[in-house]
């Protein structure tokens, strides 16, 4: 893969999009979106409820089952200022562990107001469970744009309680709005597990049980894995090559069994729930390229470029994804953790993914790169086509069917 998209500029990836067709909120039932379809160059039209029709029976769609963390703590000064601290991930330690903590534990934040935070702890009274609890934040160096922050706080409570009850669901900027009670519930999806995302998989809002029931009536498979979706997903690609943009990295887990399900399924149509999912799966491929050359690497890391630097010599998804569950027999773990900065931009080939599922995305975004690799110039068509008939755009929005 040598012709590497470094030199695509970022402005061919606009389109018009207008505030008012921005989803400020979802619709009362997730299931009821629209769904754009496009298949061997044409463009159809359906309800969310009726994709099971559109997928063939024997597919597997897979779903990224992260869940979103209340990641916004305020904190109020005595002088009536307000300061936001903004959890983006755990500093040197593993997110379970974080979450796990009773006493303390360390983040990366953003920190919104920080002017107005001058010496010493923010402090916070919280009542959880008719425990009184003091939550303490203490800022320590800025790395970045970011801060790292010490948290303190009593009654036994672990971290992940202490934000869930004491923070804020954290809803994308372009929203332009306060978050709701009923957000809590609809910027999750009805099958998150794993804490850990400041952001929503969005592809999946979409679904309902009873959407789940109708790919099950069809025979299509299904399967999860976790990948934690950070900030820099809304990042805009602010330079004027993708060659000079630095993509965020993402935590993920996937488990034997994800792995295993994937080559057996080899053969039949693999659909990605999400461009976040489509990240996962490409690079557990990329990681299993790595270990054909050096299979005593001790950790997953993808970077950015790497699919466009690693010599392939053709490495077949098979054999990739076995590599990976040898090396995960060699380290004794049914689980694989890792992070990938996975670039996907025209120019990518797809290994592993035959189809996705996936929202409308901003202008001049990453993600719209994303699409564009795997349907080339009729992203354009299909966002035309939305913009004129009253499709809903962004996280709340409508969603896409794409076959390449």
């Amino acid at each position: 893969m040598h012709n590497s998209p470094k030199d695509i500029a970022i402005a061919d990836y606009d389109y018009p999009l207008p505030d008012e067709r921005i989803a400020k909120f979802p619709l009362d039932r997730r299931d009821q979106s629209k769904l754009l379809i496009y298949r061997n160059g044409t463009i159809a039209e359906s309800r969310f409820n009726h994709i099971a029709e559109q997928i063939p029976s024997d597919s597997l769609l897979v779903f990224n089952n992260t869940k979103v963390i209340h990641a916004r703590l305020f904190f109020q000064k005595q002088t009536g200022s307000t300061i936001e601290v903004f959890c983006l991930e755990p500093y040197r330690m593993p997110l379970a562990q974080s979450f796990e903590q009773r006493q303390q534990c360390t983040w990366t934040c953003f920190i919104g107001n920080n002017k107005k935070w001058k010496e010493g702890p923010l402090v916070r009274q919280l009542h959880i469970d008719g425990k009184e609890i003091t939550l303490s934040a203490t800022r320590l160096k800025a790395i970045g744009n970011a801060w790292i922050v010490d948290f303190n706080w009593t009654g036994n409570l672990s971290f992940a309680e202490i934000i869930e009850y004491g923070g804020v669901i954290p809803l994308p900027p372009y929203l332009n709005r306060d978050a709701v009670s009923s957000d809590n519930e609809r910027y999750q999806t009805v099958y998150a597990k794993h804490q850990g995302s400041v952001a929503a998989p969005t592809a999946g809002l979409h679904f309902t049980p009873e959407v789940f029931e109708s790919l099950k009536q069809k025979g299509i498979s299904t399967d999860f894995i976790t990948l934690h979706v950070g900030a820099g997903t809304f990042k805009p690609v602010n330079t004027d090559t993708i060659g000079e943009h630095e993509m965020h990295v993402e935590q993920l887990a996937i488990s034997a069994q994800n792995i295993t399900n994937i080559i057996n399924h080899l053969g039949h149509p693999i659909i990605p729930v999400g461009t976040t999912t489509v990240r996962t799966l490409e690079s557990i491929y990329w990681f299993g390229v790595k270990l054909s050359k050096e299979p005593h690497l001790d950790s997953m890391h993808i970077l950015q470029w790497d699919p466009y630097e690693l010599e392939e010599e053709n490495v077949s998804i098979d054999t990739a994804y076995r590599n990976v569950l040898e090396w995960m027999e060699r380290h004794d773990t049914d689980m694989l953790y890792g992070d990938t900065q996975l670039m996907i931009a025209p120019g990518y080939r797809y290994h592993v993914i035959s189809g996705l599922i996936t929202n409308f995305h901003q202008p001049k975004s990453t993600l719209l790169l994303l699409v564009s690799a795997l349907i080339g110039d009729a992203w354009r068509q299909c966002y035309r086509y939305a913009l004129d008939h009253e499709f809903r755009f962004l996280s709340y929005g409508d969603s896409c069917l794409f076959f390449p």
